[in-house]
């Protein structure tokens, strides 16, 4: 159930609400099924980019560093109403820029415009 809810929560974290250049906490709504009702919870995520050095060659030996928008992360649950199955989902306590995990992240370099409308 806590992978459905985290999978929920990467769908709605809403990438194309704009580009922010600084990782910070987002409230979102996210929606759970337990007993057969649908119920939105809200809870925060981490979201935004993290500087990146772009080297002007490519140096496939030894590249740079790479960082991704992380946090502290912990799980709380709610019970939703006339169910007794309880619900437990992920909330963002606070976030930073950490180095990218090659085991869970892919970390390759973007090469690609990732603001269409320019740089906020």
């Amino acid at each position: 159930m806590q992978l459905v809810v985290m999978a929920a929560l990467l769908v709605l974290a809403e990438v194309g609400q704009g580009c922010r250049f600084i990782c910070h906490l987002k409230n979102v709504s996210i929606p759970v099924e337990s007993c057969n009702a649908v119920k939105f919870i809200h809870t925060t995520i981490c979201e935004g980019l993290c500087y990146q050095e772009d080297p002007i060659y490519d140096n496939h030996v030894d590249p740079p560093e790479q960082h991704t928008c992380n946090g502290d992360w912990s799980y709380e649950v709610k019970h939703i109403d006339g169910c007794p199955v309880a619900v437990t989902y992920p909330v963002a306590r606070s976030c930073h820029c950490t180095t990218c995990n090659t085991e869970n992240t892919e970390c390759e370099r973007l090469r690609a415009d990732i603001c269409s409308s320019g740089i906020y």
